[in-house]
């Protein structure tokens, strides 16, 4: 497991909540879809780290 890509992936995904919301403040779909897409992103990388922490474990 690595807490150094678990903590980028946690702060992509606070940083996508803000922007999300700062689009549905101001109105602008962009910027909301691109917060949208920043949380995928988290999310992404998580699994990824789920599934390197899985192997990891399968091989020792």
């Amino acid at each position: 497991m690595s807490t150094e890509n678990r903590v980028k992936a946690v702060a992509k995904n606070i940083e996508g909540k803000i922007q999300e919301v700062v689009g549905e403040v101001t109105g602008n779909p962009n910027d909301k879809a691109e917060g949208q897409a920043k949380q995928a992103e988290s999310q992404m990388r998580h699994t990824v780290e789920n599934i390197k922490d899985e192997i990891k474990k399968a091989l020792d």
